[in-house]
C-alpha cells in the first residue's frame, strides 16, 4: 500500500512540481500539541504518542514530509473518517489529502499514534498541492489535560487481534485510548507523557530497590531517553493531570511497596511544584489485580489524605478491573472497546474538575 502511495505521489509531483510549495515545520500557521523538540527547525522531533500537528488550509490538498522510517500516524481531515499512515524506511512524503473542494477551508490533524522511542520520528513540513495555502491555525480546545502513564495510556496492543499478540508498533493506536477519547469528549488539548513498561520507582519486573530510567527521571525532558533538552513546563499549563503509574512497579512479586509509596509521593509533589495550577488525579488502571491492586489502592488513598491535609488539589479514581467482557488487546492490555469503557468511567470526574 505504501508503494502505491509513493508512486501516486511521484506522479502528482511530475504533473505539478512547478506548483508544489514546501512549508517549513516552523511556519507560524502550523500548530503543535505535545512535547516537541525544535532544536533543528527543519526536522522537529517527538516521541510521545498523541503529539499532534495541525493546520488549516485553503485548496485541494497537501502532503506530509517526514524522516523515512518515522512510523505510524493517524490523519484526520475535516470530518472525513480518520486513517492511519505509515512512513516506512523508503517513504519520506505521504499525501494526506487530495482533490478536496476549493470552496471551503479545511483542517488537517496528524497524530503520532505509537511510541516513537526507537524510530525517533521527525516532521519535516507540509507540501502543498497546486494553489493550496495555509491559513490561520485551528482554534485550540477550551481545556487542557495531561496524562502521565505507562503502556495502558500509550495504547499498547489496542488494535491487536487477541491477548496472545505481543507488542508491535502497528497495533498500538493512542488515538483510540481513554486519554485521547476523553480529550475529544471534553474539548481538551491533550499532552501525553507515557511509556510502555515504565513505573514511578521501578519499571516492569525491575530491581526491587528501583530502576534509574523511570518516569521520575524522564518527566522533565522533552523526549524520553533523550537528555539533550529539558522540557519547559510553562509551554503547557494543564488544568488537570491524570497519573496512571504503578502497574509496572507492582505487577511482579519482587517489589517494595514502601519504595513505591516514597517515589510516588515525591513525583506527585514534583507535579504540584512545576504545575501548581493543576488538579492531580491519581489513578489505578484496569490490569493490576488481587493483592497487588489492594496494595496500590491503600497507598494512593493514604497519599491522597496526606496531600489533602497539605492543601494540595489531589484526587483519586479506580478504573474497573478488566475481565475480558470487552476482549483483550495484545499481552492482556485493554482492547479498544475497553478504552471506551475507561473513558466513560472517568468522564464524570474530569467534567466536574474542569468546571470547578
Amino acid at each position: 500500500m505504501m508503494k502505491m502511495v509513493f508512486w501516486a505521489l511521484a506522479a502528482w509531483f511530475a504533473v505539478s512540481a512547478a506548483a508544489a510549495v514546501h512549508v517549513s515545520p516552523t511556519n507560524e500557521k502550523i500548530q503543535y500539541t505535545g512535547r516537541v523538540n525544535f532544536s533543528n527547525p527543519e526536522c522537529v522531533r517527538f516521541v510521545y504518542p498523541g503529539v499532534q500537528i495541525a493546520a488549516n488550509f485553503e485548496g485541494t490538498g497537501l502532503a506530509m514530509k517526514a524522516k523515512p522510517g518515522s512510523g505510524y500516524f493517524v490523519v484526520a481531515v475535516d470530518n472525513l473518517p480518520v486513517r492511519k499512515i505509515y512512513f516506512s524506511p523508503a517513504d519520506s512524503v505521504i499525501t494526506l489529502a487530495s482533490g478536496l473542494p476549493t470552496a471551503l477551508p479545511h483542517t488537517v490533524r496528524v497524530y503520532l499514534c505509537y511510541e516513537g522511542y526507537a524510530k525517533r520520528p521527525e516532521f519535516r513540513g507540509f507540501i502543498l498541492e497546486g494553489d493550496t495555502k495555509l491559513v490561520a491555525p485551528p482554534k485550540r480546545p477550551k481545556h487542557r489535560i495531561e496524562f502521565v502513564g505507562n503502556s495502558i495510556t500509550c495504547g499498547y496492543g489496542n488494535e491487536s487481534l487477541n491477548r496472545k499478540c505481543g507488542f508491535a508498533d502497528s497495533t498500538e493506536n493512542h488515538y483510540l485510548t481513554y486519554a485521547s477519547l476523553l480529550c475529544r469528549m471534553l474539548d481538551a488539548e491533550e499532552h501525553c507523557t507515557a511509556r510502555s513498561g515504565i513505573g514511578v520507582y521501578r519499571n516492569y519486573n525491575g530491581k526491587r530497590g528501583g530502576d534509574a530510567d523511570t518516569m521520575s527521571k524522564w518527566y522533565d525532558y522533552t523526549c524520553f531517553d533523550d537528555a539533550s533538552q529539558l522540557w519547559d513546563h510553562s509551554k503547557f499549563r494543564p488544568e488537570v493531570i491524570c497519573v496512571n503509574l504503578g502497574t509496572n512497579d507492582l505487577s511482579t512479586k519482587n517489589h517494595d511497596i514502601n519504595l513505591y509509596k516514597k517515589a510516588y509521593r515525591k513525583f506527585i509533589l514534583h507535579l504540584h511544584e512545576v504545575q501548581p495550577q493543576a488538579k492531580i488525579v491519581m489513578l489505578t488502571g484496569p490490569m493490576l489485580w488481587g493483592e497487588y491492586l489492594k496494595e496500590q489502592i491503600r497507598v494512593l488513598d493514604e497519599l491522597q489524605k496526606e496531600f489533602t491535609e497539605q492543601g494540595l488539589a489531589t484526587y483519586r479514581f479506580d478504573m474497573t478491573l478488566q475481565d475480558g467482557t470487552f476482549g483483550y488487546g495484545g499481552s492482556w492490555h485493554p482492547s479498544a472497546r475497553q478504552h471506551e469503557i475507561m473513558a466513560g468511567e472517568l468522564l464524570p470526574l474530569l467534567s466536574r474538575l474542569l468546571k470547578e
